[in-house]
């Protein structure tokens, strides 16, 4: 092979490793910090995994909050209606944060079903339901509250 070719083919060969292994480091690092969206009858049926780091959200059960009196630990069920789960969480709640509304819980299920939130997202006015939970209560057969809209920009008009 002339030298001119071998020399040109390394080149070759060493670029499109060096791109498949930026490639491959790119997925691990996408795949290990995706958060897959879960409802509660999801979650009930063992789709969700154990340990791994989940958004599970639905409609806070009414008359389900539980709040500890020496600590910030709180405990609440959620629901699509169709199945429920309960949810923990050691911090501050939103302010938002009201039985019966739809919420989002950023955090991992625990062998028991219970997911341990780190994170809880309430809604931010309302009208607004997180699309995930909208989505979710319309697949279960339920209509999402009438109130309930994936759009909350006021119109300026001037």
């Amino acid at each position: 092979m002339n030298p001119l070719r071998r020399k040109r083919l390394l080149v070759i060969v060493g670029i499109l490793a060096g791109v498949g292994i930026a490639v491959t480091l790119a997925l691990s690092a996408l795949r290990e910090n995706i958060n897959l969206f879960y409802t509660p009858t999801q979650i009930a049926n063992g789709e969700a995994p154990v340990d791994a780091r989940i958004r599970a959200g639905g409609m806070v059960e009414k008359g389900s909050l539980q709040r500890s009196g020496d600590s910030l630990d709180v405990k609440f069920v959620v629901t699509d209606f169709n199945k429920s789960v309960t949810i923990t969480y050691r911090g501050i709640l939103p302010d938002l944060f009201r039985e019966g509304q739809g919420i989002v819980a950023l955090g991992k299920l625990n062998a028991n079903g219970v997911v341990v939130a780190d994170e809880v997202l309430a809604k931010h006015d309302e009208k607004y339901m997180p699309p995930e939970v909208k989505k979710a209560l319309q697949d279960s057969g339920q209509s999402a509250p009438a109130s309930a809209s994936t759009t909350s920009f006021p119109s300026k008009q001037g």
